[in-house]
């Protein structure tokens, strides 16, 4: 796994806010920092259905054995045993993520290959993958269109991918619901196990994020087809699926 040198998170204004190299290093610190507790509090957060809801991205793969799958943004690995599951002893995992913090936390877990990578500059041949995820990563890259690019190049012809991400809900209830949900508790859990930056970053981040339909447009402007949106947790998830034409 190669090293990085420590990053700093800019102070002159909220991640949220940032583009580019700025926020790269900035999402990189932040992920650094959290690393030790983001199993934890993604459980939590989540009332422990995140593992179902990769399990169900993996299924809309349709992996075989032997195929090739690689995992963008695997921070602590959690698609890499379900996705091992699928392709089985001869197939092929690996999970790339930009901050090492999150690479060793995953290391300790499992065996398959890691390494520290950019998602929009991938160390990838072209056309080389069958699928690639990503779990709660696109909405923290410098450039969704160029990370969905760089996706589509690794694969193959008919190479399948599913993104699942924090969304806002569609209902104005329910999104009024997790508004606040998002901006009181959240926040105030980060600050209880002393990562109060990062999660107020979450609610900040998921409500500047592109909607279902941007994404879905980037999807289809980088090369993808039969494009699928799933809603899960009342529209506070969705999961993103194309195939490569």
């Amino acid at each position: 796994m190669a090293g990085t040198n420590a990053v700093e998170p800019p102070a002159t204004d909220a991640i949220w806010n940032l583009t580019g190299d700025a926020k790269r290093a900035a999402v990189q610190a932040m992920f650094s920092e959290i690393a030790p507790r983001y199993d934890g509090l993604n459980r939590l957060m989540s009332l422990s259905r995140d593992q179902v809801w990769r399990a169900e991205a993996v299924r809309m793969l349709q992996l075989e054995p032997g195929q090739i799958a690689l995992d963008l943004c695997t921070g602590t690995g959690d698609f890499l045993p379900l996705l091992r599951q699928a392709v089985g002893a001869s197939g092929t995992v690996i999970g790339l993520d930009l901050t090492v913090p999150m690479l060793s936390v995953a290391a300790r877990k499992f065996t398959d290959p890691l390494v520290q990578a950019d998602a929009i500059q991938l160390p990838v041949g072209t056309a080389q993958c069958d699928a690639v995820t990503v779990g709660w990563g696109i909405r923290n890259v410098p450039d969704i269109d160029a990370a969905h690019r760089e996706i589509a190049r690794v694969l193959r012809s008919g190479g399948r991918f599913v993104s699942i991400d924090m969304a806002m809900p569609r209902s104005v209830p329910m999104r009024a619901l997790s508004r606040f949900l998002f901006k009181s508790v959240v926040p105030r859990l980060g600050a209880w196990v002393g990562a109060k930056t990062a999660y107020t970053y979450l609610p900040e981040s998921t409500e500047r994020f592109w909607t279902r339909e941007q994404l879905a447009d980037s999807m289809r402007s980088a090369g993808f087809s039969e494009i699928v949106t799933q809603d899960r947790m009342f529209g506070n998830i969705c999961i993103h699926y194309g195939r490569k034409a």
